[in-house]
């Protein structure tokens, strides 16, 4: 059972003293009493395309080109991307300081039929910042070989795949952090002031701590007031130099300040490896998304890699563009015509942004004659079947209830100027939530943990 601090916990940076205990509540994280049916196929081809994926979002993160105008109807609209972008301009125009680059991400997908009846597996969206779970998630199969060997099936105990996620993200961080090359220098993790999902945290950093790799656990204000670049831009915080910055921080607006912004830019123009650089978090957009599922786009960016350009489109989902134009009023007619079958998405992470229903209704009718509206896409609705399984919540009484789930896998790498070094896909997470509640993960309240079992 694996364990997560209540909302009012304070954050001390670093491992809590004595007295701030009494201020700590901690809790259970939520999680399926079962385990959850997976067809193998799918998880197979989940885990067969996301190394396609790890290349495709470095190919974008260094495609300055493809990010301005792709992203150039999104940042007149969207303040929080166009901010990002802004720094990312700053950077390209200083130089790019950093020569290691570190990519830990995971890629988030639905089942649903085929017309013809067969499993589809169909991607909702990539993570490429804050990328979490990775850690509870290597938790989770202990729990359901418990559940499973109490209720005397052990056959089915034995067949809980194996998972160990936060081993294979902090793999990536420990060749990010080699490739280096100083033996002092830290792996910076920048944190939230009040972190509830702080023991998936841990997970990596006790694995980087066991290849005796040194984690220090900052927030941006904490960057801002004592962080430095020397005139070799190398960064230091607290006195010490900074190999790696983890952001487990800053993927949402309500996360900058003034003073946070100068912190960001402060850490990427520095040389040390960013993990997301911001040319990778501005990868990870739903802009960028809905563009790559465009005809040709894919081939442009992957060239000569057929193979890897079906199996990532085999993944896609009905993407459609609102930027101003006859595509955008089209594809606004279209889910105005259908609203169950959409999906109206934000520039934005961490769950419960997206509209579906009468609430996107709304919103469409609102922004179909403004240019807001580019600060959006529309995507197919993705109709997974539901399942019965019993959600384990704190303070909730368990229940049995009609659910879906959410198949997520992570994957590392770790490029050196123009050279891949490392490529993986390191593990899954799946996520589990009561068919009433349309958008939300884990850390909004609404999925839990889960298992796949494989069938």
């Amino acid at each position: 059972m694996e364990l997560w601090l209540q909302e009012d916990s304070l954050f001390t940076g670093a491992l809590p003293l004595p007295h701030s205990l009494l201020d700590q509540v901690v809790s259970y994280a939520p999680f399926t009493l079962f385990p959850s049916l997976v067809p193998s196929a799918l998880l197979e081809q989940a885990y067969a395309v996301q190394m396609d994926f790890n290349l495709l979002v470095d190919a974008v993160s260094q495609n300055a080109a493809f990010l301005e105008q792709t992203l150039s109807s999104t940042i007149k609209r969207d303040d929080f991307t166009a901010r990002l972008f802004d720094i990312h301009k700053q950077v390209l125009k200083e130089g790019i300081a950093q020569t290691v680059f570190l990519g830990l991400n995971r890629s988030d997908y639905m089942f649903q039929r085929n017309t013809d009846g067969s499993p589809a597996l169909k991607q909702i969206e990539i993570n490429t910042i804050s990328a979490s779970f990775g850690g509870l998630a290597s938790r989770t199969p202990a729990v359901h070989r418990h559940v499973l060997s109490v209720l005397s099936k052990t056959q089915e105990a034995a067949k809980i795949l194996s998972n160990n996620p936060s081993k294979g993200l902090a793999l990536g961080i420990a060749k990010a952090w080699e490739l280096y090359g100083s033996a002092n220098a830290l792996v910076l993790l920048i944190a939230q002031e009040k972190e509830r999902n702080i023991f998936d945290q841990r997970a990596i950093e006790n694995e980087l701590l066991a290849r005796n790799i040194h984690v220090i656990r900052r927030r941006f204000e904490d960057v801002s007031e004592k962080g430095s670049l020397d005139q070799d831009r190398r960064l230091f915080v607290d006195g010490q130099e900074v190999a790696v910055v983890y952001f487990r921080d800053g993927y949402m607006p309500s996360q900058y300040s003034l003073q946070n912004w100068e912190a960001r830019l402060l850490l990427e123009r520095s040389c040390a490896v960013k993990c997301p650089d911001i040319a990778t978090q501005l990868a990870g957009t739903k802009k960028v998304q809905q563009e790559l599922s465009r005809v040709g786009v894919l081939e442009v960016l992957l060239p000569g890699q057929s193979e890897a350009v079906a199996r990532l489109r085999a993944t896609f989902a009905g993407l459609y563009s609102l930027d101003m134009g006859e595509e955008g009023d089209q594809a606004i007619t279209k889910a105005l015509a259908a609203p169950s079958r959409f999906v109206l998405k934000p520039q934005r992470e961490g769950g419960g942004n997206n509209l579906y229903g009468e609430e996107m209704v709304q919103a469409l009718e609102q922004l179909k004659d403004s240019e807001e509206r580019a600060s959006y896409i529309l995507m197919e609705k993705i109709e997974p079947e539901p399942f019965g399984n019993c959600l384990l919540r704190p303070g909730s009484p368990a229940r049995m209830v009609q659910c879906i789930s959410e198949l997520g896998i992570f994957g590392a790498y770790v490029r050196q100027g123009k050279t891949l070094v490392m490529n993986k896909h390191v593990g899954h997470l799946l996520r589990t939530k009561a068919m009433e509640h349309a958008d939300g993960g884990v850390a909004a309240g609404v999925a839990v943990l889960d298992n796949p079992y494989p069938v």
